[in-house]
């Protein structure tokens, strides 16, 4: 049985039933004609279109795959279903139809920058998921629907964390200052992957060259992703869908530190002198006695439910969608967890013969979780706590050692009692008003808001009052958003022959405005008052409560237009324009030009290439566009001040204001200039299809902070737009349908993707760094050195430190470090050394953190009922800086350690010239400090089994109330294939510090969903 998504089910009356199809008449000039649609296996089709062609009277055919329609006598009547070639017939002659599958997906529809285009007719680097390609599971985002499925996005989860969210990448860094992260819309208003709950998506589609988002101006540099949700179809009788499942969560991999009694047996160990090898130190000072677990205290197994029920309905003039949502999604670390509520409604009235259409769309969601306590110092110090140490002394009380950045993890957890309350309202009002078939107008209003409550509290048995003598902490957050847009657009679209335009203008408004509030106090009477009565804390009168408030307003003003051209279905022109002023740049740079141009050419439709009727489809297209990066901060371009100290006048003291801002008039929006050129294919009916792209973008004026004199000016450093940045790279894309039978299909889809990143400038004539580079990142206490150096020529992201080559027989780090002449200039000359005695001057590249290939597999099987999807994903050519291992794997610290802290390493002897190294032949333990060296830069190269969902359908041909049952069970990140050591080799990659795995980061997990789709 072929099940329609949201399609129509009319009730026949009982004197309509048929045994078998005929046509009867009804009056003198019409005739009613009734049949049953099947498909070539015999199967009913589910809310197939039955229309009187040129008319608008139409059905839609029942559970059953019957119809009944009026028609005129002599009316050509036409059959249509997605997926499916249309049929006409005349009324007199037949009435039970055959639909053939349409192989070729040429007319499906994508969303393109405000509108919709034939996929046959895109010209530019555009992707599209549907629903039922989605990735299936317990998702936290919008984000992991897709994640896999389109050539050159990078999606991950970098954190198990469940109020975290998906970082995402497309065709990598663009900025050194700006998010890397697309803008996404959902139904054309800006939101995030969260806005929308995954069960209430149509599509996805992802417009990634500059050619598709020139029409965005200075949002669209990122990508556009643009989020459809399900609407309600016209003659569509009620219908109510149900999607829940429950999911289990656990860690998916826990690093190995040692357990009490592995502790005991270290400690144990003797050399052939009988002095101890390990000898305990600091936290690690003695045997306490117990066997404590401590990441298990602060862990648990993770248990979320979801539920999301959908009503939705239409006639002829409405149609309607309403559907209301609640999950709980529990984390694997206790305390974390977030519960969601989220209510849409979308209702779209047509009068006037359809002249008219309105629409009102609200969109509520909020969100619950725990809130104020530092998951990553749990997680760190339930690692690093000796296990011999129980939680509680004798006296209840919890132990703590006095030791820097050493607390007992149960205490952080369980005496930090905190919530955070997030609520989004959106609105959006839209008319369309089509006084003829070829012209339309459209005028759209949204409204959105959103509010932030946060508060938590930490308890005089927290270790700020045991340690730090808080006596209680108390902290109070508010913050208040709305966001509104204005948007008006006329468009309009002509055939004439073999010539076919459509040209769309508008306007676009929007204004943002932000403000917050946040007070801390301390040193509390009691701690029945937790975070609701601040004002008792006595840190008012002693100087140590804070308070500060913040307010911002930006404006973004767009005109824009985009005409298309078609002739003949073959030869293909896109070519847009938009004009911007932001309120955040500077006063002399307010507007902004962003053009877009594309061109394809179809060359299958070519009367030399008809012999070859094995090619469905073969477009070349070629596109070019300028998009833009906004500022973050919506004040950068003006000078400010601040308060910086004080000073005593009259027996008071003052507070001393400063500059702390230039200003900079000139200050303007990152530009980036973007090529694309690509090949879309479609063979053997479909059965081969893909598209293969290579694109450069160039970005120009990039946003730095420069040093600069004082005077003139009056703060030593000024923002401004001076860097360029190349990214390149080729993706490609292939999908097939190895194998289709009536019981069994296959089909699976391949996509590589590949990207090059370089820094071509970060000075000119105005604003000069004193180097060609910089270096950024940080280790953290106790090593305290950047991680990565970002230089002109090389891509962003290297790794940068000492080139580690082994530990000499002392178990002493030996390093390269490089000769300079007396001028400190590199000589290109090399030698060997102890790394205590090497500078920074010594430090090299040890990697880069971006993999070079991304990889993407996802198979789906059907057999009869049943249904089975695979999804593959890998990263290729990159490193990763393990920091769990650089600080934990080390036996000389006084925390726990990991066991891998006492693998034997072999020894190596520095020669007398140090120009040289050998082994020694013995192996030795590690005796360094803690060092960031190459050692600890590992291959990040990883290939997951990412999810895997078992599913079977339900035949509901004879259960009257049910139209659609489906029970499934997924299991996401299944299995990783790596060589690296940590917990996860799937790091964040964006920024100008990708590739570092923290050690305080939570745990990825791996889940276990078992869920149901029921359509009444």
């Amino acid at each position: 049985m072929v099940l329609a998504c949201g399609g129509a089910l009319p009730t026949l009356a009982a004197s309509e039933t048929l045994s078998s199809p005929k046509v009867e008449n009804v009056q003198q000039n019409g005739i009613t004609v009734k049949g049953v649609v099947k498909d070539t296996n015999g199967e009913p089709i589910i809310g197939a279109t039955v229309m009187e062609k040129g008319t608008k009277n139409g059905t839609v055919t029942d559970i059953d795959g019957k119809y009944s329609l009026s028609v005129k006598r002599g009316a050509t009547i036409e059959v249509t279903y997605i997926g499916y070639r249309a049929q006409s017939f005349l009324a007199s002659q037949k009435s039970n139809i055959v639909l053939q599958e349409d192989l070729r997906d040429l007319n499906e529809v994508v969303v393109i920058g405000y509108g919709t285009q034939k996929k046959a007719d895109v010209t530019s680097a555009v992707a599209s998921v549907k629903a039922d390609a989605f990735n299936k599971g317990s998702v936290l985002d919008a984000g992991q629907l897709v994640q896999g499925k389109v050539a050159g996005l990078q999606i991950s989860l970098p954190s198990g964390d469940p109020t975290s969210n998906t970082t995402v990448m497309l065709r990598g860094n663009s900025s050194l200052m700006g998010s890397s992260a697309p803008l996404i819309l959902v139904d054309g208003v800006p939101g995030s992957f969260s806005t929308v709950a995954p069960e209430e998506i149509e599509s996805i589609d992802v417009l990634k060259d500059g050619s598709a988002t020139a029409i965005y101006g200075t949002r669209g540099t990122n990508g556009v992703i643009i989020i459809t949700t399900k609407a309600g179809n016209r003659e569509m009788p009620t219908t109510i869908e149900y999607n829940g499942y429950l999911s289990i969560s656990k860690m998916a991999k826990k690093p190995d530190f040692l357990s009490a009694d592995e502790l005991r047996y270290r400690w144990s160990e003797k050399d052939e002198n009988g002095n101890a090898l390990y000898a305990p130190s600091g936290a690690n000072d003695q045997d306490y006695g117990a066997s404590t677990d401590w990441l298990d205290e602060v862990s648990r197994t993770a248990v979320s439910h979801n539920h999301n029920l959908t009503y939705r309905g239409g006639n002829r003039n409405s149609s309607y969608v309403a559907s209301l949502g609640y999950s709980e999604r529990e984390g694997t670390m206790k305390k974390t967890d977030r519960k969601n509520i989220r209510a849409r409604l979308d209702l779209t009235h047509r009068m006037f013969d359809d002249k008219l259409t309105t629409n009102i769309a609200v969109m509520a969601y909020e969100s619950k979780s725990p809130y104020g306590y530092n998951v990553g110092s749990a997680y760190r110090n339930a690692c690093i706590q000796n296990p011999t140490q129980p939680i509680y002394d004798e006296n209840g009380t919890y132990v703590e050692r006095p030791v820097y950045f050493y607390d007992n993890p149960v205490s952080l957890q369980q005496e930090t009692n905190g919530m955070s309350r997030r609520r989004n309202i959106r609105f959006t009002g839209s008319m369309i008003y089509r006084p003829i078939e070829e012209l339309s107008f459209k005028g759209s209003v949204t409204r959105k808001g959103q509010s932030v409550l946060n508060g938590y509290y930490q308890t005089k048995k927290h270790p700020t009052t045991t340690e730090s003598g808080y006596n209680g902490f108390a902290s109070r957050y508010t913050e208040d958003y709305i966001y509104n847009n204005v948007e008006l657009t006329a468009n309009f679209h002509k055939k004439i022959k073999k010539h076919s335009f459509e040209a769309i203008v508008g306007y676009s408004y929007e204004d943002n405005r932000t403000e917050n509030y946040r007070a801390t106090n301390r040193n509390f009477p009691t701690d029945s008052y937790s975070y609701n009565k601040m004002e008792s804390g006595k840190g008012l009168q002693d100087g140590t409560a804070t308070i500060e408030s913040y307010k911002y307003d930006t404006k973004l003003i767009g005109v824009f237009s985009r005409v298309t051209y078609n002739y003949d279905n073959r030869y293909l022109l896109m070519a847009s324009i938009r004009h911007e002023g932001s309120s955040k740049f500077g006063a002399d740079h307010k507007w902004g030009n962003f053009p877009g141009v594309s061109a394809g050419w179809r060359l299958n439709n070519e009367k030399f290439m008809k012999k070859y009727t094995w090619i469905d489809n073969l477009k070349i297209r070629a596109g070019f566009g300028i998009t833009g990066i906004d500022i973050n901060d919506p004040y950068k371009s003006l000078a400010s001040l601040g308060y910086d100290g004080y000073f005593l006048y009259n027996n008071e003291w003052v507070k001393i204001l400063t500059p702390t801002r230039n200003a900079n008039p000139d200050l303007r929006w990152e530009k980036k200039y973007e090529y694309n050129l690509g090949l879309d294919f479609e063979l053997f009916g479909g059965r081969l299809s893909g598209a293969i792209d290579l694109y450069q973008r160039d970005t120009k004026d990039a946003l730095w902070n420069y040093s600069v004199p004082v005077p003139p000016y009056q703060y030593s450093t000024i923002m401004a737009n001076v860097g360029k940045i190349r990214n390149k790279g080729i993706e490609i894309l292939v999908n097939a349908i190895p194998v289709r039978t009536k019981d069994f299909e296959w089909n699976t889809n391949f996509s590589y993707s590949t990207n090059s990143n370089e820094l071509r400038s970060i000075s000119n004539d105005k604003f000069q760094m004193s180097t060609d580079w910089f270096t950024t990142g940080y280790t953290g206490e106790p090593i305290q050195t950047e991680t990565h150096r970002v230089k002109v020529g090389d891509p962003i992201g290297n790794f940068y430190g000492l080139k580690s080559v082994g530990v000499n027989e002392a178990g002493l780090w030996v390093v390269e470090r490089l000769e300079r002449d007396a001028n400190g200039e590199l000589t290109g000359g090399k030698y060997y050394d102890l790394a205590k005695n090497a500078t920074t001057e010594d430090r090299q590249v040890l990697g880069n953190g971006v993999p070079k290939h991304f990889v993407n597999f996802n198979n789906t099987f059907r057999y009869k009922n049943f249904d089975m999807s695979i999804n593959m994903r890998g990263q290729f050519g990159f490193q990763i800086l393990n920091f769990q291992e650089m600080f934990y794997a080390n036996p000389t610290i006084q925390y726990n350690v990991l066991n891998s802290a006492f693998d034997l390493r072999p020894s190596i002897a520095i020669s007398e010239d140090n120009k040289s190294y050998s082994k020694t032949g013995k192996s030795v333990r590690l005796a360094d400090a803690q060092r960031y060296v190459s050692e600890y830069v590992e291959d990040g190269d990883f290939w997951k089994i990412d999810n895997i969902t078992l599913g079977y359908t339900f035949n509901m041909k004879k259960v009257k109330y049910i139209q659609n049952l489906r029970l499934y069970a997924s299991c996401l990140n299944l299995c990783t294939i790596t060589g690296y050591k940590g917990i996860d080799p799937e790091v964040d990659i964006t920024g100008l510090t990708p590739g570092t795995d923290d050690r305080d980061k939570y745990p990825t997990t791996r889940s276990f969903t078992f869920g149901i789709n029921v359509t009444f």
